[in-house]
């Protein structure tokens, strides 16, 4: 049986050549440095025009309108736990959970890292108990600690009322 190649942009890969490697993309929240798999990746924007929902959950900013699909926008600084700040630039990364697209605004977004999957661990018990049941596991790195978040968890609706 033949590999099933990847599809990364226009690109054409054989995956039995990377199959030890997994690429993030890096994002800043906080000062904390948080991997996304960039296979879920859709789209990286600048700030964008939001449209608030009215009794939405804190979490969600919002929607707005990403080349005619209407996008829900969450603030990632409340999902996690931390102060809303209203006065920095932001970016958003969009990502895509059961066929539904979803902005996720971050303060920063960094470059792709390509990280061996033998270096993965799993969440520390030092790891904040509400990072750690929106995280998949960490990757030391040289100066910093990345934490890789569970796109899946983090957008459950019966969990945090978020995503609706």
């Amino acid at each position: 049986m033949s590999e099933k190649p990847a599809k990364t942009g226009s690109n054409v890969i054989a995956l039995g050549a990377f199959a030890d490697q997994e690429q993030f993309v890096t994002i800043r929240i906080g000062g904390q440095l948080f991997g996304i798999p960039v296979l879920l990746v859709h789209d990286v924007l600048q700030q964008q025009r939001i449209t608030r929902v009215p009794l939405a959950p804190p979490e969600v900013a919002g929607s707005l309108n990403l080349r005619g699909r209407i996008v829900t926008a969450i603030n990632m600084r409340r999902r996690m736990g931390m102060d809303a700040t209203t006065d920095k630039r932001t970016m958003a990364v969009v990502v895509e959970n059961h066929n539904e697209l979803y902005s996720l605004i971050v303060d920063a977004v960094g470059e792709v890292l390509t990280l061996s999957s033998g270096d993965f661990e799993r969440n520390p018990p030092t790891l904040s108990g509400s990072w750690r049941d929106l995280s998949a596991g960490i990757f030391r790195l040289k100066d910093e600690l990345m934490v890789v978040l569970d796109i899946g968890r983090l957008l459950n609706i019966n969990k945090s009322g978020a995503a609706a």
